[in-house]
């Protein structure tokens, strides 16, 4: 398991965290270029908007299963956080907490992925587009279900460190990053 996590990790590291850095890269300049043309040339382009819009999504669909794994995302700790500083049995109610709620984030991403593959599949059928007409909705339905399938993977790693801690085992640790040291 420690070496399917190591390659889980390195696929996001190496390439889902920098195909979401040049997403929004690319959106950021797009969005630029948009304004110097609106603003200063006086013209622009109805699909140049919906690009920025829906790329950026994109960028952060992709980016949800990172968030995740560093816990760099919304979350209600309140009750885990109070009954780890109560003690040890408290700390062991606080985890066993924590392991609930990726168990319940877990099959809630399992069933929107799979109540939402006939969603893409009646956009490409139909031919769902967005609202300048530019861009045909599939792809960024489909990159949506992409990033919850990631999600569910990472969340996948999280139950099984949870459920490991429970049983006195330390698995799957995060490495530390290393800063250099100024001279």
């Amino acid at each position: 398991m420690e070496k399917a996590y190591a390659i889980w990790r390195a696929f996001q590291d190496r390439i889902l965290g920098r195909i979401a850095s040049l997403l929004l890269i690319g959106c950021t300049l797009l969005a630029l270029l948009e304004i110097f043309r609106r603003y200063i040339l006086g013209f622009s382009f109805e699909w140049q908007q919906d690009a920025v819009t829906f790329f950026i999504l994109s960028a952060v669909y992709l980016y949800f299963s990172i968030s995740q794994r560093h816990d760099d995302h919304l979350a209600v700790t309140v009750v885990p956080e109070v009954l780890e500083a109560v003690g040890p049995r408290a700390r062991r109610a606080a985890e066993f907490i924590k392991l609930v709620a990726f168990v319940l984030s877990f099959l809630f991403l399992l069933a929107v992925v799979w109540w939402g593959i006939p969603e893409v599949v009646d956009a490409v059928r139909y031919e769902t587009r967005t609202e300048s007409l530019a861009f045909p909705m599939w792809p960024f339905l489909a990159v949506l279900l992409i990033g919850f399938t990631f999600m569910a993977v990472t969340l996948f790693f999280q139950i099984y460190r949870c459920i490991q801690g429970l049983r006195g085992r330390s698995v799957l640790e995060e490495p530390r990053e290393v800063h250099p040291v100024p001279d």
